[in-house]
């Protein structure tokens, strides 16, 4: 599929992350109660399962924030290759935006992690034509998300809705001028409620 997809865990207030993101936080606090329904909560359900497969599904690219990258501010006076070990999921490019150079980082199962200093547009460009066809995904974080939404290129949007109030965090429709999606899918469990979005075909 070549669309380009979103697929974000948000909580009732909007938030997709907690405060105080850190090295030993990444969700910052109480930010991984967003995501029991795909990782590791015994309540999960076939409808979580079914909203896990939209979330895997393989992707010819993805694009990324640097805050989603790792928790690095600035130079890169360290070394850091992700949160994910030396396989991460995506088995495939990601372009990660920075407003710091750096050379791309080859990791195990085909991911290539590039570093866009130009902006999103730039690494959304990018990732469309190493994509090839095969879809980009834009990964996250809140801002990445937001600017993807503003630049009016997500074709699928897939939240995943937790019953949690977190009160504070990253939200991600700050600054979001139009929604422009309309529901084709609607699923629920005890964890989260599911909702995939297609882009209105009349906007």
């Amino acid at each position: 599929m070549s669309d380009t997809t979103c697929h974000m865990s948000i909580s009732l207030d909007g938030f997709v992350a907690g405060p105080e993101q850190s090295r030993d936080n990444p969700l910052g606090k109480r930010g991984g109660e967003l995501h029991g329904w795909h990782i590791g909560d015994p309540r999960a359900t076939e409808a979580d399962k079914t909203a896990n497969g939209w979330l895997m599904r393989p992707r010819g690219a993805y694009v990324m924030g640097r805050n989603m990258f790792g928790p690095i501010r600035g130079e890169w006076n360290e070394v850091w290759n992700g949160w994910w070990g030396p396989e991460p999921p995506y088995h495939a490019p990601v372009f990660v935006l920075t407003h710091h150079a750096r050379e791309p980082i080859q990791m195990e199962g085909g991911t290539t992690f590039h570093f866009v200093t130009e902006g999103f547009d730039a690494a959304y460009v990018q990732a469309l034509e190493t994509a090839d066809g095969n879809g980009v995904d834009i990964a996250g974080g809140a801002s990445t998300v937001r600017q993807a939404l503003n630049a009016g290129v997500i074709d699928e949007l897939s939240l995943d809705i937790a019953p949690v109030l977190l009160g504070s965090g990253e939200r991600m429709f700050d600054g979001v001028e139009a929604f422009g999606f309309e529901p084709v899918e609607v699923l629920q469990s005890p964890l989260s409620t599911h909702i995939r979005y297609r882009r209105d075909s009349a906007g």
